[in-house]
């Protein structure tokens, strides 16, 4: 009787499985993309979106029988717009996965939306330590501010920078930046002079950057979001901080591999923290940098393509992990735990916080000279395993 029993039960289990996968079989994966495509921070949506287009082109569009459909949303950094597009996506489009958020406000809006639609969430850029906690469905594949301001931090006073003034855009993000960077800084034996905080939607940088030469650090200690480093490093030189012997240091924001090249030669020696550089010397990477310019000629990629890329890397491989058929729990849990080789190195996410453990790398700004001619972030110092220094 219990043998027949087992049997009916096994049967039972194989139809269930054989009715999943055939309402899967045929139906696309949809992936909604939501991401700043203009305004403001346009560069940054238009990055992420090439990273993942990129990824989609080498490795095909069609995962265990699945065609992948790609639905790609601007909310052009609006929070109201991020929520109401998360909502459409969930309800009428019934999206298997949720992606993109190009600053932390917009993964912030999108969150409650996850957690109530039980929709993963790939958060591939907004960088707020905090925002992992706003859902139980996110993971972030990008990264986080303390990573790379923690390590600024014991870099700086060790190489002859005692006195800082820090200058960081007046959100989650640049507010992550300067804590982590000062806690640490000062526990290494730092002065920080003043904290100095920028509204995200000013641009003027003058009057704060001329405080700062009042004030006469060794350096000032930059956040601002990426594709924002040209009008802080046009106002650093036209107020003369340069000649003043004021260095620039910071997260790699400042001097993003997108706009570096154009921002001339008042970038050259500029240190920075991050983890991922155009000019990172593995095979893997120079090969994804010849693909993604080739199929976008006038961009260079920056980190902000490679979160993208890796994005829909973990996508990619928890859809193969769930044989296809996997509901958002079960695609949730696929992703966790996840560890692979990336353009910017080996990269993990942490089972337990979902949060992303990888590389940081401290970078100068220097013109290749044997090359073509332009200025890169050079690598020439790797900490390994770096989780967010503000989780257990």
């Amino acid at each position: 009787m219990k043998k027949l029993q087992l049997i009916k039960s096994l049967c039972v289990l194989s139809a269930v499985g054989l009715m999943q996968w055939a309402q899967a079989d045929g139906k696309p994966f949809k992936i909604g993309f939501i991401a700043p495509m203009t305004g403001p921070f346009a560069s940054t949506g238009a990055q992420m979106l090439a990273g993942v287009q990129l990824y989609i082109a080498q490795h095909g569009s069609k995962v265990e029988g699945r065609e992948i459909q790609l639905i790609v949303k601007d909310d052009g950094a609006s929070p109201e717009t991020t929520k109401r597009l998360a909502q459409e996506l969930a309800v009428n489009d019934k999206v298997d996965v949720f992606a993109g958020f190009g600053l932390t406000p917009l993964a912030l809006a999108a969150a409650p939306v996850a957690t109530q639609a039980k929709i993963p969430m790939v958060d591939m850029l907004a960088a707020t330590s905090s925002i992992i906690n706003s859902t139980p469905y996110m993971v972030r594949v990008s990264m986080t501010l303390p990573q790379a301001s923690v390590i600024m931090g014991d870099w700086a006073p060790k190489n002859n920078i005692k006195r800082v003034v820090t200058l960081v855009s007046d959100y989650g993000p640049g507010i992550d930046a300067e804590e982590s960077f000062k806690d640490r800084f000062l526990l290494n034996g730092g002065k920080v002079l003043d904290s100095l905080r920028v509204p995200l939607k000013n641009n003027d940088f003058a009057p704060f950057l001329q405080k700062v030469r009042e004030l006469s650090p060794d350096a000032v200690f930059v956040f601002v979001p990426v594709g924002v480093g040209t009008a802080v490093m046009k106002q650093f030189t036209e107020r003369g901080l340069d000649k003043a012997g004021i260095k620039m240091i910071g997260t790699g924001d400042v001097v993003d591999d997108d706009i570096l090249n154009g921002m001339g030669d008042a970038t050259l020696g500029i240190v920075s923290a991050y983890p991922y550089s155009a000019d990172h010397g593995s095979e893997m990477n120079k090969k994804f940098v010849q693909a993604f310019k080739k199929a976008n000629p006038k961009m260079r990629p920056n980190a902000v393509a490679v979160f993208g890329y890796d994005g829909i890397h973990v996508i990619y491989n928890a859809i193969k992990k769930t044989k296809g058929v996997g509901n958002g729990d079960q695609l949730l849990a696929a992703m966790k735990g996840d560890i692979f080789e990336s353009p910017r190195g080996q990269i993990f996410i942490d089972a337990t916080t979902r949060d992303i453990v990888q590389s940081i790398y401290i970078r100068k700004a220097e013109r290749n000279t044997k090359g073509d001619g332009e200025i890169y972030n050079v690598e020439f110092s790797e900490i390994k395993d770096v989780k967010d220094p503000r989780k257990p």
